[in-house]
């Protein structure tokens, strides 16, 4: 078998370098790339250039067991901890424990040079160096038998108004924090349990009574750690369950927005294009049987003058989903009802109406929200009822205000159960408002009666609304005063 060599990085054979006889044999192995690194690479090298294996087959596995127990070493932040606490909070105890155990050990200078102190505080942040280096995240477990080991050490080397034991009570606090109680509990009655045992040893064998008498302090200490520490694992839980809030909160805004900016759209459409259709159809009408082109010429400019004002409203409307600042517009409200109605009649539809009371009483909400109702309602009339006669009535009263939309149904239809898209959304503005709404059949028509309450903006005696006795602070008022409304034509009875 030829002698392979490694040049560059490259496994390059003698026939590769032009010398007689090299790589004839059946045997010969050219293997020209780069050299493999990483766990195993030699063996895999090896197996590559060596006919057969040979060893390779054991040193391999073995190679990569090795590789894969052996802890890398990487620095990892303490954000990482599954704790789910802050780091600030995590350094805080450290701290703590770090003060503890200095103090500790120069309670015991007088026993150096004994290496105890010394061992005690390498135990106590052993689990430090091996999260931050090894990825080694502490477990309760691990964390007591080192502290109480630590603890153990400190004892060992008795001193007056001692501090070793409070490294138990921070210990307690931590995992307490972070495991159940049925965990917590028994460590840290194990922790009392050792200072008593270290009190009695030190009564018994070396007649020392210090720790004795301070026994009740340091039990009283432990149970306050754990105190603290279980209020902080309930704070966790507390925090958990405000994020689900909030998330559970934020996807019925989002669902409800959704909704709110769907019942636009279909209210928009809806009406644009019933009324456009219906002066497409005059026009149609106009010249196909009467030859007016003139009329023609005037319901096609309706329609036009209509689908520039749906697009005007829908791009309004879309646009509230975009995360940037949208061209704010002024909503329709109920001055621009009348304007509505003739859109209406002079796309054909025969309409009668009475109003009562003063319009401008009505707030913007409530504006709207009857301004969208009567958009579908007659919407629905043209498309389901053409032909019908069609009353409305609106009636603004001292504490409500009531819109009735009544028309007649052709001869031979049966009345149609209000279940739609359109009916819904109404239902839904008017609960969204404390108002309630009636849509159905009633004495051989159709009717829908909706009524809002006014109890935000009552009527003064004198007729204008009364702002200083509304309930409302100057500032709302101020609000209310500055309102974009848009101007339409007052309503005249009849």
């Amino acid at each position: 078998m030829p002698e392979s060599h490694l040049t560059s990085g490259a496994a390059v054979d003698d026939h590769t370098r032009g010398e007689p006889g090299a790589g004839s044999g059946p045997g010969a192995s050219a293997t020209v790339g780069a050299v493999p690194t990483g766990n195993g690479s030699v063996a895999a090298y090896r197996r590559q250039a060596a006919p057969g294996g040979g060893l390779s087959r054991v040193w391999r596995p073995a190679g990569e067991w090795v590789a894969r127990r052996t802890p890398r070493i990487t620095l990892h932040p303490l954000r990482e901890l599954p704790f789910d606490y802050p780091p600030k909070v995590v350094l805080s105890a450290d701290l703590a424990l770090l003060v503890l155990g200095v103090v500790s050990c120069l309670q015991r200078h007088e026993y150096f040079p004994t290496v105890l102190p010394l061992l005690a505080l390498v135990l106590l942040f052993v689990s430090v160096p091996s999260y931050i280096l090894f990825g080694i995240v502490p477990k309760p477990l691990a964390l007591s038998a080192t502290t109480m080991a630590a603890t153990a050490l400190f004892l060992a080397q008795p001193v007056d108004a001692d501090f070793a034991p409070f490294v138990l009570m921070v210990v307690t606090a931590e995992i307490a924090a972070i495991a159940p109680k049925r965990v917590s509990i028994p460590l840290a009655l194990l922790a009392a349990a050792e200072l008593v045992a270290f009190a009695v040893l030190l009564q018994v064998l070396w007649q020392n009574d210090v720790l004795r008498t301070g026994v009740p302090m340091y039990a009283l200490g432990i149970l306050l750690g754990w105190l603290v520490g279980v209020m902080l694992q309930y704070q966790r839980l507390f925090l958990y369950q405000e994020r689900e809030n909030q998330n559970a909160r934020a996807a019925q805004a989002a669902t409800t927005e959704r909704n709110r900016i769907a019942r636009e759209v279909h209210d928009v459409i809806a009406h644009s294009l019933t009324v456009t259709l219906l002066h497409v159809t005059a026009a149609r009408h106009a010249l196909t049987t009467d030859r007016d082109v003139d009329e023609a010429v005037d319901a096609l400019a309706d329609a036009e003058r209509l689908g520039r004002q749906a697009m005007a409203d829908i791009r309004r409307t879309v646009g509230l989903l975009d995360s940037g600042p949208a061209a704010a517009g002024p909503e329709p409200g109920a001055d621009d009802i009348p304007t509505l109605i003739d859109d209406f009649v002079n796309a054909g539809l025969s309409v009668r109406r009475r109003v009562t009371g003063d319009p401008a009483r009505v707030s913007a909400a409530v504006g709207l929200a009857l301004y969208r109702i009567c958009q579908e309602s007659l919407a629905n009339i043209a498309k389901h009822a053409p032909g019908a006669e069609v009353e409305f009535a609106m009636e603004v009263g001292a504490r409500s205000v009531i819109v009735r939309v009544r028309n007649t149904l052709p001869a031979g239809a049966a009345p149609r159960a209000g279940h739609g898209t359109g009916v819904a959304g109404m239902r839904q503005r008017a609960e969204g408002l404390g108002g309630r709404i009636h849509v159905g059949p009633e004495a051989g028509g159709w009717i829908v009666r909706a009524e809002f309450p006014l109890h935000d903006r009552p009527a003064d005696t004198n007729g204008p609304v009364a702002r200083a006795d509304s309930g409302l602070c100057p500032l709302s008022n101020l609000i209310a005063d500055t309102h974009p409304r848009r101007p339409g034509p007052r309503y005249d009875a009849g």
